[in-house]
C-alpha cells in the first residue's frame, strides 16, 4: 500500500466482463494521476497481481465466477485498498452502507468515480483498513455457509473442498486446515471458521481444534482421563470436558 497516496494511483480493475472493464479504462485514461498496472478477467488473476504487482487500489466486481469479490478481498484486502463495482445486491450494498465501503453502483458516471477515487485516497492517506471479517459475513446472505476453504500462499490460491478437510488447528495468530494429508496455514482465527462452517459437519472438540465428523473413527480414554478423538488416518486429537459433551450431541 503506498505511503503517498498523493501522488501518481496504480490501480488494478476486477471484473469478469470486459465491457466493465473497457468503461473503467475510458473513464480513467484522462487522469494523469491514475496509472493503470493491470487488468483482471476473475480473482485468481486479481490476487497474483496484488501479489507480484502491489497496486495501491483495486477496482474489483462483486458478481464473479471462480472467486467473487469478497473472496477476493478475504485473500489479499490486507494488501490493498478496495473500491467495489457492483450490479445492484441488496446483502452488499447495505454491508457497505454500515460500514463506509465505498462503492460504484453499476452503471455510474465518471463523476462518481471521482468521488470514488478522492475517497480511496483519503483512506491511504489515514491508513485506514476495511473491516474484512465484518464486511464479508454482512455482505452474503446468513443463510449461506462456506461451501469450501480458500488459503492464500504468495501469488496462489489453494481451493479446499470441505469434505477433504480432517481437522482445522489453532496456531498463535494462525489456523491449519489438514486436508489430504497436507498443512495449509491461512491469517484467522478459529472462532471464524467455526462460524462459517456447518455445525453438523465440524464440531470444535477442544479449544484449538475443529473436527470433521467424517473423519473420526473412535474416541479414547488414557490411563488419567484424558479423552482424544482417534482419526480413520490413526491421527489422535485432545478432546476437552466441554467438546466431549458438544461431540455426544452429534454423534
Amino acid at each position: 500500500m503506498s505511503d503517498a497516496p498523493a501522488s501518481r494511483l496504480r490501480v488494478a480493475i476486477v471484473d469478469d466482463e470486459p465491457l466493465a472493464r473497457a468503461v473503467l479504462r475510458e473513464y480513467l485514461a484522462p487522469m494523469a494521476d491514475v496509472e493503470i498496472i493491470a487488468e483482471c478477467a476473475n480473482g485468481f488473476e486479481a490476487v497474483k497481481v496484488v501479489s507480484e504487482a502491489h497496486p495501491d487500489l483495486l477496482f474489483l466486481d462483486v458478481q464473479m465466477p471462480k472467486l467473487d469479490g469478497f473472496e477476493v478481498l478475504e485473500l489479499v484486502g490486507r494488501d490493498v485498498a478496495v473500491v467495489f463495482v457492483t450490479a445492484y445486491d441488496q446483502y452488499a450494498l447495505r454491508a457497505f452502507e454500515v460500514h463506509a465501503v465505498d462503492y460504484l453502483l453499476k452503471p455510474f458516471s465518471p463523476e462518481r468515480l471521482t468521488e470514488a477515487l478522492a475517497r480511496a485516497r483519503e483512506r491511504l492517506r489515514r491508513g485506514e483498513r476495511l473491516p474484512i471479517d465484518a464486511l464479508t459475513a454482512d455482505a452474503r446472505p446468513q443463510s449461506r455457509e462456506a461451501g469450501r476453504i480458500l488459503v492464500r500462499d504468495g501469488s496462489r490460491v489453494h481451493v479446499l473442498a470441505l469434505e477433504k478437510i480432517d481437522y482445522v488447528q489453532a496456531q498463535d495468530d494462525y489456523v491449519c486446515f489438514r486436508c489430504e494429508g497436507k498443512d495449509y496455514l491461512k491469517d484467522q482465527t478459529l472462532a471464524q471458521v467455526e462460524a462459517s462452517l456447518n455445525p453438523a459437519r465440524f464440531v470444535r472438540i477442544h479449544r484449538s481444534f475443529l473436527l470433521n465428523l467424517d473423519r473420526l473413527a473412535r474416541v479414547e480414554t488414557d490411563e488419567r482421563e484424558n479423552r482424544f478423538a482417534v482419526l480413520s488416518d490413526g491421527h489422535r486429537l485432545p478432546v476437552s470436558r466441554s467438546g466431549y459433551t458438544r461431540l455426544n450431541t452429534r454423534l
